[in-house]
């Protein structure tokens, strides 16, 4: 028996479903029930009928399958598998901000802990970001961690006045403009389509800015037949299954997040069988944290 066939036995015994990010490697992928980016994924979590959930992701994708859906078991292939932006503002920044606007809502973008939650209003991805900054009521947003993003937004939505702090993702911010202008100056009819987290200079470039669902799907209707990718190059994958016919071109230095590349195989049979590192959230960050990513569901219909 090979090894996708030990998964698909246990996963059957456990009554388990797995699900994994694009990021992650291509078999993967290939073994999981549902497959997408952080809001689908999240979307998916809170409708599962099935008592165990696999979550083929980082550290703060299975602390949302936690609140979400906090009667079941969710499992992380690799415990050490974290987001370094998911990190990146404290609750000193948060409370300086909060004292000063009475109407402040604090926007948290879904790469961040489950502490970090648990200071915010609602979290946001980056599919859904522009969409509920414009819902909510309050004029002045704090937008955390991601200052990438949160830039983004405060230009898709310029009636706000959107603060940010100095997070961002590490791998998409390696993605250089000079590299971009290169495959566009070697492919001059592609488009070029890139993550909201990419640098300023990098979206200025851009025919296409959204999520990675948002750049699947532009990729799969653009008549184009060759298209400049600025993400992460675990979608390659995706791409290139939907659109056998395209070409596809990341930046020579690749965008590669090595926490999700942590996830295997291997690893995703070894807690279908153990039942090892099982996501938690602390019980007095939990009611807090849920409730953005509630609000963020009932905002984003």
């Amino acid at each position: 028996m090979n090894i996708k066939d030990e998964i698909k036995l246990w996963k059957e015994k456990k009554d388990a479903v797995i699900l994994a990010h694009y990021y992650v490697e291509p078999e993967v992928q290939e073994i999981a029930d549902h497959v997408g980016d952080s809001f689908a994924l999240s979307k998916i979590a809170a409708g599962l009928p099935n008592p165990v959930i696999v979550y083929c992701g980082v550290s703060f994708m299975g602390e949302s399958g936690v609140l979400l859906s906090p009667n079941k078991k969710v499992l992380m292939p690799d415990a050490l598998a974290d987001c370094p932006m998911a990190h990146m503002v404290t609750k000193e920044e948060v409370d300086e901000v909060r004292a000063k606007y009475d109407d402040l809502a604090v926007v948290c973008y879904i790469n961040s802990t489950a502490e970090i939650k648990s200071w915010s209003d609602v979290s946001v991805t980056s599919a859904n970001a522009v969409q509920i900054v414009k819902n909510l009521p309050n004029q002045n947003i704090l937008f955390i961690p991601d200052r990438n993003l949160g830039r983004f937004v405060a230009e898709q939505v310029p009636e706000k006045n959107v603060m940010l702090v100095k997070g961002y993702c590490p791998i998409h911010e390696v993605i250089s403009p000079a590299e971009m202008a290169e495959l566009k100056a070697a492919h001059p009819d592609a488009e070029i389509l890139v993550h909201p987290e990419c640098n300023e200079e990098v979206t200025k470039m851009a025919d296409y800015i959204g999520s990675t669902t948002g750049i699947i799907n532009y990729a799969a209707k653009s008549d184009k037949k060759e298209l400049i990718i600025g993400t992460e190059v675990g979608v390659r994958y995706e791409l290139e299954k939907q659109n056998p016919d395209k070409t596809f071109y990341f930046p020579k230095t690749t965008p590669i997040c090595h926490d999700m590349k942590r996830i295997t195989l291997e690893k995703v049979l070894h807690v279908l069988q153990t039942e090892e590192n099982q996501a938690s959230v602390l019980s007095e960050q939990a009611k807090a944290a849920g409730n953005t990513l509630t609000r963020m569901l009932e905002l984003a219909k």
